[in-house]
């Protein structure tokens, strides 16, 4: 048994080196980030702060990105949600109501994660101006949610397969219908995989700039497109643009480092199985 043991021992330097390989640029951003302005270039990108740590950089950036962060935040969250809810109810119906044309819709759906997003923004942003949701933060929760649909439905379709259709056969002689299934059998055990598709949209959305800055006026802009607008055009102070990077990712890695368990429980249980 303690052999069997040792020889797992060796996939912690592959699997060290990867981190390390990761996590350098996290240390180059907030080793700039507390530099002051005459200590940052090239030759001191690897040293650390030599005149004391300024935090002020932060304060700085955080003053600068707070409306683009409360705009980020009334996007993603919308979008993840909502994404959450149409992905189970449309797994729920591929999976356990089959009907004529099914399996011809659910590809359709699926080619949805494969379409460049550069291909369809001409017609994108000529249909936001359409409805009348262009330059707004709703027209940018629109083009998530409907972006994020192919995804979320894969991930719930392929989660309800592994339930049992005893379970709803037994619901559907009880007398439950076709959304009391959904309530009351299958939505109370889909939360690995709300949790898998929330943090997976969260994520998507937060991160997105090319919808951002194509939607967006900058009213409304999200937090990726206000830091890459917090560069100046002459000079470029990297230690506040680093201070801001790492506090324009840091919901990010709060979500994955304090539910990354849940996540990964989600994945276990069947969420990404086909």
């Amino acid at each position: 048994m303690n052999r069997s043991r040792s020889r797992y021992y060796w996939l912690y330097i592959p699997l060290s080196l990867m981190a390390l390989f990761y996590l350098v640029p996290l240390y180059v951003m907030l080793v700039t980030g507390f530099k002051g302005f005459e200590e940052v270039s090239l030759q001191t990108m690897w040293s650390l702060p030599k005149t004391g740590i300024h935090f002020d950089n932060f304060t700085e950036a955080g003053t600068k990105l707070a409306p683009y962060f409360w705009n980020s935040l009334k996007m993603v969250i919308p979008a993840a949600i909502i994404s959450s809810i149409v992905g189970s109810l449309n797994g729920y119906v591929l999976s356990k109501w089959k009907f004529k044309g099914a399996d011809i819709i659910f590809p359709l759906i699926l080619f949805g994660m494969f379409i460049p997003y550069q291909s369809i923004l001409i017609p994108l942003v000529e249909f936001m101006r359409r409805i009348n949701l262009y330059g707004t933060i709703p027209g940018l929760v629109l083009t998530h949610v409907i972006y994020g649909i192919p995804i979320t439905t894969l991930t719930f379709r392929n989660y309800y397969a592994t339930v049992p259709t005893e379970l709803v056969e037994a619901a559907r002689i009880d007398g439950a219908g076709l959304m009391g299934i959904y309530r009351y059998v299958l939505l109370p055990i889909s939360i690995p995989s709300f949790v898998v598709v929330i943090i997976w949209q969260f994520t998507s959305a937060w991160n997105d700039y090319l919808f951002a800055v194509a939607l967006t006026d900058p009213q409304h802009w999200p937090i990726t497109v206000g830091l890459n607008n917090m560069a100046g055009s002459q000079i470029i102070a990297w230690n506040v643009q680093m201070a801001g990077s790492f506090l324009a990712a840091l919901p990010t890695l709060l979500v994955y480092l304090f539910l990354g368990r849940y996540f990964l429980r989600g994945l276990m249980a069947g969420a990404l199985k086909g």
